[in-house]
């Protein structure tokens, strides 16, 4: 029997606490009992604890009453914690866990406690999109992935926004147990039992837009209608009418990424959706989203997500097959 600690504090991600037991407590369904998850909750403090939806959550143990034998320690996250000041109590107790346990790690901003912790120093590591910016500079020794859903690296687990989570446990079973278990724990919970890639899918880049005459805006819909062709920076600051100089700042200020980094993404989420919705060859679905070629498309995805376009679109296949089984 495996031991897993979820740690919970006020102000929690409700989700980050429920996904991921759940997937474990499904894997039990399928595990004999000495093969099984013991699920265990740990707060930071002794009373009740609200999570952000107002939810009352309470904790099997105290820190002062936690150890640290275990066999997995997860840190849930929570909207509020890139803003909060450290724990130390949390922060010691975690550090000790770190040297003690097989495998911990954070989900979505739970990230930031273990940063707190020293524990992301030269270590990659993910956490929600719209905090890993933040992330990496707050802690500038750790080596931020921004569009994975998540990230090992030796024993450290972490894994991008909240949802992400239940990705992050389903690796952890299918590692443990073999895929085959990981994959009926996911058809119970109706989820794929594997997202390929990183968490671009989810990002707000390509449907966020402020006003209509907006910079974001004009830029935005400029790219969306244009993704075959080779959308310079150049180019795109004629658009805007502005100096190359002035729209690459302004373009930086309102969208938190540069003007080939935003191409550069919408070409691979266009490819993304032309990947799962059909059987399109490669060389076409590169020439529309505008990567030139298939290799040059290849290149790409495996930069970005270690897989190649075909592997995504296999592995899509899959995971839906299973899902609607």
């Amino acid at each position: 029997m495996k031991t897993l600690a979820l740690v919970l504090f006020p102000g929690v991600q409700s989700l980050d606490v429920s996904g991921p037991m759940d997937v474990f407590a499904e894997a039990n369904a399928f595990l004999p009992p000495a093969r099984q998850y013991r699920l265990i909750t740990i707060g930071t403090t002794a009373s009740p604890i609200r999570a952000s939806n107002g939810q009352q959550l309470g904790a099997d143990l105290t820190l002062d009453q936690a150890g640290t034998d275990y066999d997995i320690v997860l840190v849930a996250g929570g909207p509020q914690l890139a803003h909060e000041q450290d724990n130390p109590q949390l922060s010691a107790w975690l550090r000790e866990v770190a040297h003690a346990v097989p495998r911990y790690g954070s989900i979505c901003t739970g990230a930031y406690l273990l940063g707190r912790a020293g524990l992301l120093d030269g270590k990659r590591a993910t956490t929600h999109w719209s905090d890993a910016a933040q992330l990496a500079a707050e802690f500038p020794l750790a080596r931020v992935e921004h569009d994975r859903i998540h990230v090992r690296d030796g024993r450290l687990v972490t894994s991008a926004g909240v949802t992400a989570g239940i990705d992050l446990a389903l690796a952890l079973v299918a590692e443990d147990h073999g895929q085959a278990v990981a994959l009926a724990a996911a058809k119970r919970l109706l989820v794929l039992a594997q997202r390929q890639g990183g968490q671009s899918q989810f990002s707000p880049y390509l449907s966020e837009a402020s006003t209509p005459d907006a910079l974001s805006t004009i830029i935005q819909q400029h790219v969306m209608d244009n993704l075959a062709q080779t959308l310079s920076v150049e180019q795109l600051a004629e658009v805007a009418g502005m100096s190359m100089r002035s729209f690459a700042r302004q373009f930086v200020k309102e969208m938190g990424v540069t003007p080939a980094e935003f191409v550069q993404r919408a070409r691979v989420d266009a490819a993304r959706n032309l990947l799962e919705g059909g059987e399109l060859a490669l060389k076409t679905i590169a020439y529309r989203c505008g990567f030139g070629s298939a290799a040059r498309m290849r290149l790409v995805f495996a930069q970005r997500f270690g897989i190649t376009p075909n592997q995504y679109r296999d592995s899509f296949r899959v995971g839906m097959a299973d899902y609607h089984a």
